[in-house]
């Protein structure tokens, strides 16, 4: 009975370590939908009604039919009417056909919303990808009549946008609700809300704005917003009711928070327990440790590190000039599992990178002698001659624009914090361009770069582990600990860039030591000062450019107070302003919000189910439904 128990305990261990090991390699099987973003604009109008526009963009695999669910309930809201569907993708808008028909598959092009037969308003309609697929993206509209409740002291909304039966993961889901007039001020709105796992944000954006936004929604949860604004703002509705109802909301929104923190103290108490048991079981088959020891040496063995062809102290030169920004920090600093951090100082660069193209430019306005603001002027949004990294930050900005045709720092660095989910995704669309620029170029390998990821996670995992033991198990502590420093050389030793790519990297590393040191070198020949604005770009990209212009002062005495048309705005800028630094606080600041919602009640108003059909069920569901 004892052996049969320990080759249980063994076989759930190898499992556990396989899937820590091989988990960067492991890719699920695609699931038949996925939403890459799911946005919803709520417009609340003075009747009470509700205009919602939902905007799915979603990877759809074997599936002829999407539909979405609410759930009836006079005493949320009265009906769903005006319901339009139509096709968005790559731009082009296709209005589909009503057929007012309740359908199990319903047609492609062809979409229904009415009342199902099990008692559901249900919108759905017609994909046609039944043995292929896309990515596509729809935009729904209905209206929601009586969606407000109008109390003696405020009026409510309480909707869920996605409920429990939502049937399909999603990367993000964003927010915006209208009310119909401005508050008198912020504190007039108050907000609440509901999600399982607190993964997102909701704030008060404006005086008639509520914006909310969740990360990594996975099916089976919810997502549901709560408000409280001004009742005068509400004409009428038929959901109108003599009694106050501050008070109950707040008593009720508080338990739910006491009762998400007793949650989360039992998530600590589970997490120790798993953790104990997993311990345990390293302890029973600690020889497995010893094996992997074994192949992580011969391992090492036979990596042969990349060395450059020729050192260089100092190099003087542009590598290469069509270098960007983002790719001279990816090379030289070489942040694969870091990317994020260095993006602040990636996007300042780029924007002197773009000045100097011509793409954009910088006007300094003088308040008066202490103060002065420095607006970044909109020249191009679309240059065909610029890389797509640089192509994407220069759209980001002019997003930030809206109508305007400048900006001020101050403002874009605004636009920055509260855009989380936009810089996310430039952030990971920055790098994927820059690994497939240097792949392109011969000086990245990708296959180089998952194990390099590889191998770091398993040595977290070995060091995790040997820090757990070591107060018990000292003798497994020390094996963990070993298999992590090999997994840390066997890491370091793997070569991420190519020979290219090493040969190159020393002249960046020798280009910033010049940077570095020029002023100390007493050399004959200064570069000129337009060699040394393209320098900067760099230097601001490695996080060395103050460094740099106080060595240029002493060259330079009156760098910061030139007139030349081509270089006064450029420098003035780069001696007037920290907008490296502050640009790179904007960005931490814009990935460290978190969700400000209380708890993870849930009232459960409405938001009802959705998913897709497919057609292998085609012939017993079309049956039943025609029964």
């Amino acid at each position: 009975m004892l052996k049969r128990i320990k080759k249980i305990v063994i076989l759930i261990f190898i499992v556990l370590v396989l899937l820590m090991q091989f988990s960067t390699y492991s890719n699920a099987v695609g699931s038949y939908l996925n939403l890459n973003a799911l946005d919803f604009k709520a417009t609340i109008n003075p009747d009470g009604s509700m205009d919602v526009v939902e905007t799915w963009d979603i990877d759809i695999r074997y599936t002829n039919t999407l539909y979405k669910t609410f759930e009836m309930d006079e005493d949320k809201f009265s009906e769903i009417t005006n319901v339009k569907v139509k096709e968005i993708t790559d731009g082009t808008s296709k209005e589909f056909t009503d057929i007012n028909e309740e359908m199990y598959h319903v047609t492609k092009d062809c979409y229904y919303g009415l009342v199902n037969s099990k008692g559901k308003f249900e919108i759905a309609w017609g994909v046609g990808l039944d043995d292929t697929f896309d990515r596509r993206t729809y935009e729904i509209s209905y209206t929601v009549k009586d969606a407000i409740a109008k109390y003696n002291d405020y009026a409510e909304l309480y909707w869920q946008f996605v409920g429990e039966n939502f049937e399909i993961d999603a990367d993000e889901i964003t927010g915006t609700i209208i009310l119909p007039e401005d508050a008198n001020n912020l504190d007039d709105i108050k907000v609440w809300g509901h999600t399982e796992n607190l993964n997102g944000e909701i704030y008060v954006t404006a005086l008639n704005e509520i914006t909310f936004e969740v990360n990594n929604f996975i099916s089976g949860r919810y997502v549901e917003v709560r408000s409280l604004f001004p009742k005068d703002m509400i004409t009428n509705t038929n959901r109108t009711y003599n009694e106050d109802r501050y008070e109950e909301v707040v008593k009720e929104e508080t338990k739910w928070a006491n009762q998400a923190n007793a949650r989360r103290q039992w998530e600590e108490i589970k997490d120790d327990v798993i953790a104990g048991i997993f311990l345990l079981i390293t302890v029973i088959v600690g020889i497995v440790f010893l094996i992997k020891t074994i192949k992580y040496v011969k391992k090492l063995k036979s990596i042969k590190k990349y060395k450059p062809e020729q050192e260089l102290e100092y190099y003087r030169e542009l590598p290469e000039k069509n270098t960007t920004p983002g790719e001279a920090v990816y090379i030289l600093e070489e942040p694969y599992n870091s990317f994020t951090s260095k993006f602040g100082k990636i996007f300042s660069a780029t924007i002197l990178d773009l000045k100097l193209k011509g793409c954009l430019d910088l006007r300094v306005e003088k308040e008066d002698k202490k103060k002065e603001k420095i607006y970044i002027i909109k020249v191009k949004r679309i240059d065909d001659s610029l890389k797509r990294e640089q192509q994407a930050i220069l759209n980001f900005i002019s997003n930030a624009y809206k109508s305007k045709k400048e900006i001020e720092i101050k403002d874009l660095e605004k636009y920055i914090t509260s855009h989380s989910s936009s810089v996310q995704k430039l952030i990971k669309q920055t790098e994927k361009d820059i690994e497939n620029e240097l792949l392109k170029d011969g000086k990245y390998t990708k296959t180089a770069k998952e194990e390099h990821k590889k191998y770091g996670n398993i040595c977290g995992a070995y060091f995790f582990g040997a820090f757990m033991t070591f107060s018990w198990a000292f003798p497994l502590a020390a094996i963990l600990l070993i298999n992590g420093i090999l997994c840390l050389k066997i890491r370091k030793r793997i070569n991420v860039l190519t020979q290219k790519g090493i040969n190159e990297k020393e002249k960046w590393k020798g280009l910033k030591k010049y940077m570095e040191d020029f002023s100390l070198l007493n050399e004959k020949e200064v570069p000129a000062i337009e060699v040394w604005e393209h320098y900067l770009v760099y230097a601001t990209a490695f996080g060395i450019s103050d460094k740099v212009l106080k060595q240029l002062k002493t060259i330079y005495p009156n760098i910061d107070e030139l007139s030349s048309v081509n270089t006064s705005t450029y420098m003035y800028f780069m001696y007037h302003s920290n907008f490296s630094s502050s640009i790179s606080r904007s960005v931490s600041s814009s990935m460290s919000t978190s969700y400000s919602s209380g708890t993870g009640g849930g009232g459960g108003f409405s938001g009802g189910g959705g998913g897709g059909r497919w057609p292998e069920e085609v012939e017993e569901a079309d049956n039943a439904l025609h029964r």
